[in-house]
Protein backbone atom coordinates (compact mmCIF):
# COMPACT_ATOMS: atom_id res chain seq x y z
CA UNK A 1 0.00 0.00 0.00
CA UNK A 2 1.40 3.36 -1.03
CA UNK A 3 2.04 5.68 1.87
CA UNK A 4 2.01 2.99 4.59
CA UNK A 5 5.04 1.28 6.10
CA UNK A 6 3.40 -1.08 8.61
CA UNK A 7 -0.16 -2.37 9.00
CA UNK A 8 -1.22 -3.59 12.44
CA UNK A 9 -4.61 -5.22 13.00
CA UNK A 10 -6.27 -4.71 16.39
CA UNK A 11 -8.65 -7.62 16.86
CA UNK A 12 -10.45 -9.71 19.43
CA UNK A 13 -12.74 -12.19 17.71
CA UNK A 14 -15.46 -10.92 20.06
CA UNK A 15 -17.41 -7.71 20.40
CA UNK A 16 -17.76 -5.68 23.55
CA UNK A 17 -14.23 -6.05 24.92
CA UNK A 18 -13.15 -2.46 24.23
CA UNK A 19 -11.18 -3.10 21.06
CA UNK A 20 -12.05 0.23 19.44
CA UNK A 21 -11.10 2.14 22.58
CA UNK A 22 -7.77 0.31 22.67
CA UNK A 23 -7.21 1.03 18.97
CA UNK A 24 -7.68 4.78 19.18
CA UNK A 25 -5.63 5.17 22.35
CA UNK A 26 -2.85 2.97 20.97
CA UNK A 27 -2.81 5.07 17.80
CA UNK A 28 -2.57 8.27 19.83
CA UNK A 29 0.19 6.79 21.98
CA UNK A 30 2.21 5.87 18.88
CA UNK A 31 1.64 9.36 17.51
CA UNK A 32 2.88 10.88 20.79
CA UNK A 33 6.09 8.89 20.34
CA UNK A 34 6.78 10.60 17.04
CA UNK A 35 5.27 8.17 14.53
CA UNK A 36 2.90 9.11 11.73
CA UNK A 37 -0.22 7.05 12.41
CA UNK A 38 -3.53 6.32 10.72
CA UNK A 39 -6.66 4.47 11.80
CA UNK A 40 -8.90 2.48 9.48
CA UNK A 41 -12.26 1.53 10.98
CA UNK A 42 -13.02 -1.85 9.40
CA UNK A 43 -16.29 -2.40 11.26
CA UNK A 44 -18.68 -1.63 8.41
CA UNK A 45 -21.85 -2.46 10.35
CA UNK A 46 -20.94 -0.58 13.54
CA UNK A 47 -18.18 1.97 12.98
CA UNK A 48 -17.27 3.89 16.14
CA UNK A 49 -13.98 5.64 15.42
CA UNK A 50 -15.69 8.81 14.17
CA UNK A 51 -17.18 9.49 17.59
CA UNK A 52 -14.04 8.44 19.47
CA UNK A 53 -11.95 10.81 17.35
CA UNK A 54 -14.43 13.66 17.72
CA UNK A 55 -15.25 13.91 14.00
CA UNK A 56 -18.51 15.80 13.61
CA UNK A 57 -21.52 14.26 11.93
CA UNK A 58 -21.66 15.04 8.22
CA UNK A 59 -17.93 15.63 7.69
CA UNK A 60 -16.98 13.74 4.55
CA UNK A 61 -13.59 12.82 3.05
CA UNK A 62 -12.66 14.61 -0.14
CA UNK A 63 -11.66 12.78 -3.30
CA UNK A 64 -8.59 13.25 -5.45
CA UNK A 65 -8.62 13.56 -9.22
CA UNK A 66 -7.82 9.85 -9.52
CA UNK A 67 -10.81 8.94 -7.29
CA UNK A 68 -8.97 8.22 -4.07
CA UNK A 69 -10.20 9.26 -0.63
CA UNK A 70 -8.25 11.78 1.40
CA UNK A 71 -8.37 10.60 5.02
CA UNK A 72 -9.75 12.96 7.62
CA UNK A 73 -7.42 14.26 10.31
CA UNK A 74 -8.21 14.24 14.03
CA UNK A 75 -5.88 14.68 17.00
CA UNK A 76 -2.90 14.31 14.67
CA UNK A 77 -4.14 11.00 13.23
CA UNK A 78 -5.26 10.20 9.70
CA UNK A 79 -8.57 8.34 9.74
CA UNK A 80 -10.99 6.56 7.43
CA UNK A 81 -14.32 5.02 8.44
CA UNK A 82 -17.65 4.06 6.95
CA UNK A 83 -19.07 6.54 9.48
CA UNK A 84 -17.59 9.30 7.29
CA UNK A 85 -19.57 8.06 4.29
CA UNK A 86 -23.10 7.58 5.63
CA UNK A 87 -25.50 8.92 8.23
CA UNK A 88 -24.51 7.29 11.53
CA UNK A 89 -28.17 6.51 12.25
CA UNK A 90 -28.44 4.52 9.03
CA UNK A 91 -28.32 0.73 9.40
CA UNK A 92 -25.98 -0.97 6.95
CA UNK A 93 -28.30 -3.73 5.71
CA UNK A 94 -25.75 -5.27 3.40
CA UNK A 95 -24.81 -8.80 2.47
CA UNK A 96 -21.23 -10.04 2.70
CA UNK A 97 -20.01 -9.10 -0.81
CA UNK A 98 -21.11 -5.48 -0.36
CA UNK A 99 -19.40 -5.27 3.03
CA UNK A 100 -16.18 -6.71 1.63
CA UNK A 101 -16.36 -4.32 -1.33
CA UNK A 102 -16.73 -1.31 0.95
CA UNK A 103 -13.82 -2.46 3.10
CA UNK A 104 -11.60 -3.08 0.08
CA UNK A 105 -12.41 0.37 -1.27
CA UNK A 106 -11.43 2.08 2.00
CA UNK A 107 -8.35 -0.13 2.33
CA UNK A 108 -6.91 0.31 -1.15
CA UNK A 109 -8.37 3.64 -2.33
CA UNK A 110 -7.44 5.83 0.62
CA UNK A 111 -4.48 8.10 -0.07
CA UNK A 112 -2.57 7.75 3.19
CA UNK A 113 0.16 10.33 3.68
CA UNK A 114 3.49 8.72 4.61
CA UNK A 115 2.31 6.62 7.58
CA UNK A 116 4.64 4.66 9.83
CA UNK A 117 1.71 2.67 11.21
CA UNK A 118 -1.83 2.06 9.99
CA UNK A 119 -3.94 0.55 12.76
CA UNK A 120 -6.98 -1.35 11.55
CA UNK A 121 -9.85 -1.57 14.03
CA UNK A 122 -11.18 -5.02 13.11
CA UNK A 123 -14.83 -6.07 13.47
CA UNK A 124 -15.81 -9.05 15.64
CA UNK A 125 -15.55 -12.52 14.16
CA UNK A 126 -13.20 -14.37 11.83
CA UNK A 127 -14.94 -13.94 8.49
CA UNK A 128 -14.80 -12.02 5.23
CA UNK A 129 -13.18 -8.79 6.46
CA UNK A 130 -10.38 -10.60 8.25
CA UNK A 131 -9.62 -12.86 5.29
CA UNK A 132 -9.77 -9.97 2.82
CA UNK A 133 -7.27 -8.00 4.89
CA UNK A 134 -4.82 -10.92 5.03
CA UNK A 135 -5.12 -11.61 1.31
CA UNK A 136 -4.97 -8.04 0.00
CA UNK A 137 -2.16 -6.36 1.94
CA UNK A 138 0.91 -7.37 3.96
CA UNK A 139 -0.02 -7.20 7.65
CA UNK A 140 2.95 -6.69 9.99
CA UNK A 141 1.16 -8.13 13.01
CA UNK A 142 -1.95 -8.28 15.15
CA UNK A 143 -2.68 -6.99 18.63
CA UNK A 144 -5.29 -9.11 20.41
CA UNK A 145 -7.68 -7.46 22.87
CA UNK A 146 -9.49 -9.51 25.49
CA UNK A 147 -11.09 -9.30 28.91
CA UNK A 148 -10.04 -11.81 31.60
CA UNK A 149 -13.29 -13.78 31.54
CA UNK A 150 -13.46 -17.27 30.05
CA UNK A 151 -16.31 -16.40 27.64
CA UNK A 152 -14.16 -13.74 25.99
CA UNK A 153 -11.21 -16.11 25.77
CA UNK A 154 -13.25 -18.60 23.73
CA UNK A 155 -13.55 -16.14 20.84
CA UNK A 156 -10.06 -14.73 21.33
CA UNK A 157 -8.61 -18.19 20.72
CA UNK A 158 -10.52 -18.36 17.43
CA UNK A 159 -9.17 -14.95 16.46
CA UNK A 160 -5.58 -16.00 17.15
CA UNK A 161 -6.06 -19.28 15.27
CA UNK A 162 -7.37 -17.32 12.31
CA UNK A 163 -4.25 -15.13 12.22
CA UNK A 164 -2.11 -18.27 12.45
CA UNK A 165 -3.82 -19.72 9.39
CA UNK A 166 -3.06 -16.62 7.32
CA UNK A 167 0.51 -16.25 8.66
CA UNK A 168 0.03 -12.97 10.52
CA UNK A 169 2.18 -12.80 13.68
CA UNK A 170 0.50 -11.96 16.96
CA UNK A 171 2.43 -9.13 18.60
CA UNK A 172 0.82 -9.65 21.98
CA UNK A 173 -2.33 -9.48 24.10
CA UNK A 174 -3.93 -6.45 25.74
CA UNK A 175 -6.05 -7.44 28.73
CA UNK A 176 -8.79 -4.84 29.00
CA UNK A 177 -11.08 -4.38 32.01
CA UNK A 178 -8.62 -6.28 34.20
CA UNK A 179 -9.83 -4.63 37.38
CA UNK A 180 -12.73 -2.38 38.25
CA UNK A 181 -11.33 0.76 39.84
CA UNK A 182 -13.69 2.99 41.82
CA UNK A 183 -12.64 6.56 41.22
CA UNK A 184 -14.35 7.72 44.44
CA UNK A 185 -12.99 5.33 47.06
CA UNK A 186 -10.15 3.63 45.20
CA UNK A 187 -11.54 0.12 45.73
CA UNK A 188 -10.55 -2.47 43.12
CA UNK A 189 -12.41 -5.64 42.17
CA UNK A 190 -11.72 -8.31 39.52
CA UNK A 191 -15.24 -8.28 38.11
CA UNK A 192 -14.35 -10.31 35.02
CA UNK A 193 -11.98 -12.71 36.76
CA UNK A 194 -8.20 -12.81 36.69
CA UNK A 195 -5.41 -14.26 34.61
CA UNK A 196 -7.20 -14.52 31.26
CA UNK A 197 -4.58 -12.59 29.34
CA UNK A 198 -1.77 -14.58 30.95
CA UNK A 199 -3.40 -17.89 30.02
CA UNK A 200 -3.84 -16.87 26.38
CA UNK A 201 -0.30 -15.51 26.17
CA UNK A 202 1.15 -18.71 27.61
CA UNK A 203 -1.00 -20.92 25.39
CA UNK A 204 0.13 -19.16 22.21
CA UNK A 205 3.69 -18.32 23.26
CA UNK A 206 3.18 -14.56 23.06
CA UNK A 207 3.21 -11.79 25.67
CA UNK A 208 0.79 -9.61 27.63
CA UNK A 209 1.49 -6.12 26.32
CA UNK A 210 -0.46 -4.44 29.11
CA UNK A 211 -3.45 -4.51 31.43
CA UNK A 212 -6.08 -1.79 31.48
CA UNK A 213 -8.59 -1.12 34.26
CA UNK A 214 -12.36 -0.78 33.96
CA UNK A 215 -12.86 2.88 34.85
CA UNK A 216 -15.51 5.48 34.19
CA UNK A 217 -13.02 7.99 32.78
CA UNK A 218 -11.83 5.75 29.92
CA UNK A 219 -15.40 5.32 28.71
CA UNK A 220 -16.40 8.96 29.18
CA UNK A 221 -13.35 10.33 27.39
CA UNK A 222 -13.72 7.95 24.43
CA UNK A 223 -17.42 8.84 24.10
CA UNK A 224 -16.59 12.54 24.18
CA UNK A 225 -14.13 12.28 21.27
CA UNK A 226 -11.06 13.05 23.38
CA UNK A 227 -9.59 9.68 24.42
CA UNK A 228 -7.52 9.16 27.56
CA UNK A 229 -4.08 9.49 25.93
CA UNK A 230 -4.71 13.10 24.89
CA UNK A 231 -7.09 14.13 27.68
CA UNK A 232 -5.09 12.69 30.59
CA UNK A 233 -1.56 12.16 29.22
CA UNK A 234 -0.02 11.78 32.69
CA UNK A 235 -2.53 9.22 34.00
CA UNK A 236 -1.64 5.60 34.73
CA UNK A 237 -3.91 4.53 31.85
CA UNK A 238 -2.05 6.74 29.37
CA UNK A 239 1.30 5.47 30.66
CA UNK A 240 0.08 1.91 30.07
CA UNK A 241 -0.89 2.77 26.50
CA UNK A 242 2.52 4.41 25.98
CA UNK A 243 4.22 1.21 27.12
CA UNK A 244 2.03 -0.92 24.84
CA UNK A 245 2.80 1.39 21.91
CA UNK A 246 6.52 1.14 22.57
CA UNK A 247 6.40 -2.66 22.59
CA UNK A 248 4.34 -2.82 19.39
CA UNK A 249 6.67 -0.44 17.55
CA UNK A 250 9.79 -2.28 18.72
CA UNK A 251 8.39 -5.66 17.71
CA UNK A 252 7.28 -4.53 14.26
CA UNK A 253 10.45 -2.59 13.54
CA UNK A 254 12.62 -5.50 14.72
CA UNK A 255 10.79 -8.01 12.56
CA UNK A 256 11.29 -5.86 9.46
CA UNK A 257 14.96 -5.23 10.17
CA UNK A 258 15.80 -8.90 10.61
CA UNK A 259 16.02 -8.75 14.41
CA UNK A 260 14.11 -10.75 17.03
CA UNK A 261 10.37 -10.28 17.29
CA UNK A 262 7.49 -11.47 19.43
CA UNK A 263 5.39 -14.19 17.82
CA UNK A 264 3.35 -17.26 18.60
CA UNK A 265 4.53 -20.85 18.32
CA UNK A 266 3.62 -23.00 15.39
Amino acid sequence: MDGVKHIVAVASGKGGVGKSTVTVNLALALSAQGYRVGVLDADIYGPSQAQMLGVKEGVRPQATEDNKFLPLEAHGLQAMSMAFMVNTREAMVWRGPMVVGAFQQMLTQTQWDNLDFLLIDMPPGTGDIQLTLAQKVPVSGAVIVTTPQDIALLDVRKGIEMFRKVNVPVLGVVENMSLYHCENCGHEAAIFGTGGGDRIAEEYDTTVLGRLPLTLSIRELADSGRPSVISEPDSSVSRTFADIAKQVAQSVNASHSGGPTISFSE
